[in-house]
């Protein structure tokens, strides 16, 4: 290899390391839940589960929903599944449900082995670029909080804090 080439493919190692240093030294995101009167309403989708069922935001209405972007390629995504899991037992029977949205290139050819995997115990569903576009999803993961009448409520870019979305759950299932 010619020293060029070695400088060349050095540099480009040391500047992935650099972004993905920076990257992990980044604050957990936090939200603000917003008031009943100042929320908009999410955008609608129609996506299918593993099974191919069509599943509708709107057949939530009357729950408060985690709506999580991620990717199985996305190291702060699959930081965030074991919480939004816990998030999932501890708050469903009290009318939340947590829906993750895999916005995978290669769809349930990668989503299907990492869910067997990964034992996920909510809803996953496959996205594509109209949802993405609709929220606003320009990174992964990006999570939202909708309340009971299908607005958002809040909206998390980037890796969330998880102690904060836990309280924003709380606070919003015992005012609704």
């Amino acid at each position: 290899m010619s020293g060029r080439i070695y400088w060349v493919r050095l540099s480009i190692l040391l500047l992935t390391l650099g972004v993905i240093a920076v990257a992990a030294d980044q604050p957990a995101g936090r939200a603000v839940l917003q008031p009943a009167k100042e929320r908009k309403a999410a955008p609608g989708f129609a996506l299918k589960d593993v099974s191919g069922r069509t599943v509708n935001l709107k057949d939530y209405r009357g729950k408060v929903v985690l709506l999580d972007f991620w990717a199985t390629w996305c190291g702060g995504c699959k930081e965030e599944i074991p919480w939004f899991s816990g998030f999932h037992r501890t708050y469903a029977a009290k009318g939340l449900a947590v829906i993750g949205v895999s916005l995978d290139d290669d769809g349930w050819n990668v989503v299907k082995p990492f869910l067997a995997d990964t034992k996920v115990p909510y809803e996953i569903l496959l996205g594509d670029q109209t949802i993405a576009k609709g929220f606003g999803i320009g990174a992964i993961p990006d999570t939202f909080i909708i309340d009971r009448k299908g607005r958002i409520a809040a909206a998390y870019r980037g890796l969330v804090d998880k102690d904060d979305v836990e309280k924003n759950i709380q606070a919003i299932l015992a005012k609704e």
